[in-house]
């Protein structure tokens, strides 16, 4: 015969599951599990970032050739098939550092120029972040390895890149001029001349010598800005790209090899 419950224990019972129905309402969600699949994919990717930016180093280090993804795992205490994890081959792994270096370089270039001042103030500093760039390890390798190993169509890609790069330092020389903060010239030499210094910081820095990137910066600014000559003698010599005349068709033709 089933027992019958008394009055004080309903009341209680029903007391209870109103408590409990109360605070699952009101009690804050548990975490979901969904946030482990994100902790996973930031975890993989600081693994990916990893296989590269050791790769760039070797890179720098030895060149592309005769770098081995051996040698890669090996400094990463990995055993090589793990490399196929995060990238698909070598020419990926030297297409994506290329590319990293590009990419930081592009939107240091792009934060300077949303920055107040004018457009002197703005080519000093994304000439300064770019001096710096190039003695880290993605944009070394830009300089130090670059496009040249890689399939066409990879080297396509990043010399495209490297033509928007080229396009936004003409542009602030284009408005430096304009605005009266920088003498007149072409802007395309101008820019070719700016780049060409600074990326050859990534030739020859070295992280232990004797300068470290701000300075090594802070000179390639002052030399760029002021130039070699004093200002005593600088004034009946300075001569304006845009004014050095230009070399004729016919002459280049009849100029002895």
């Amino acid at each position: 015969m089933a027992s019958k419950t008394s009055p004080p224990a309903k009341a209680a019972a029903k007391s209870s599951a109103k408590t409990a129905t109360r605070s699952r309402a009101t009690s804050p969600s548990l975490p979901s599990p969904w946030s482990k699949t994100r902790d996973i994919e930031r975890e993989r990717e600081a693994k990916r970032d990893a296989v590269l930016r050791t790769a760039a180093q070797i890179f720098n280090e030895k060149g592309f050739h005769a770098t081995s993804l051996d040698e890669v795992a090996e400094r990463l205490q990995i055993t090589k098939p793990t490399l196929y994890y995060y990238v698909k081959n070598k020419d990926d792994i030297l297409f994506q550092c290329v590319s990293r270096g590009l990419d930081m370089m592009q939107e240091a270039i792009r934060l300077t120029g949303q920055s107040g001042g004018t457009a002197r103030d703005k080519l000093v500093a994304a000439m300064r972040q770019y001096a710096e760039i190039v003695t880290m390890d993605f944009g070394m390798c830009v300089i130090r390895v670059g496009e040249d190993p890689l399939p066409p169509e990879s080297r396509k890609k990043l010399r495209q890149m490297k033509g928007a790069i080229d396009l936004e330092f003409r542009e602030l020389i284009r408005q430096g001029i304009e605005e009266g903060t920088m003498v007149k010239c072409d802007p395309k030499m101008a820019a070719f001349a700016i780049a060409g210094a600074l990326s050859w910081i990534g030739r020859w820095y070295r992280s232990d010598g004797p300068q470290g990137p701000q300075e090594i910066a802070d000179q390639f600014i002052n030399l760029l800005e002021c130039g070699l000559c004093s200002n005593q003698n600088s004034g009946s010599q300075k001569t304006a790209i845009a004014d050095v005349p230009k070399r004729t068709t016919r002459s280049r033709k009849t100029a002895p090899a």
